[in-house]
């Protein structure tokens, strides 16, 4: 069965990212959907998978992670602050829905990376 999963760090302070609020869209064409929002716990990963089984579907997918946000809340970024880094979006793929999709994001206030996890 097939899952989209993720999780935050926070590189910058060395652990994980507590309270990111995080989009995912379904793209098709010009078509930009949201389909889900969550926000991640105090290990930085949603509580459950953003999809699951039938839910994911062979197609682009777009996840957009709140991260200005959450650079003001721990205290990264002053409110009203122009930043960088405001809410980070991540495109990607997803070719065979039977398989696991982890797109984890590892944040700083001025730079961001991202992988295919396991």
């Amino acid at each position: 069965m097939g899952r989209l999963s993720t999780h935050v760090l926070d590189t910058a302070l060395g652990k994980p990212a507590a309270g990111v609020k995080i989009m995912l869209y379904r793209i098709s064409g010009q078509s930009h959907r949201k389909i889900k929002e969550m926000v991640t716990n105090a290990d930085g990963r949603t509580d459950g998978p953003m999809l699951e089984g039938k839910e994911l579907t062979e197609g682009r997918y777009e996840l957009v992670f709140c991260a200005g946000d959450y650079l003001r809340a721990t205290g990264q970024a002053a409110d009203g602050e122009i930043l960088f880094l405001d809410e980070i979006p991540i495109r990607f793929g997803v070719p065979d829905a039977g398989q696991h999709y982890h797109v984890p994001l590892l944040l700083s206030p001025f730079a961001y990376s991202t992988y295919r996890g396991s």
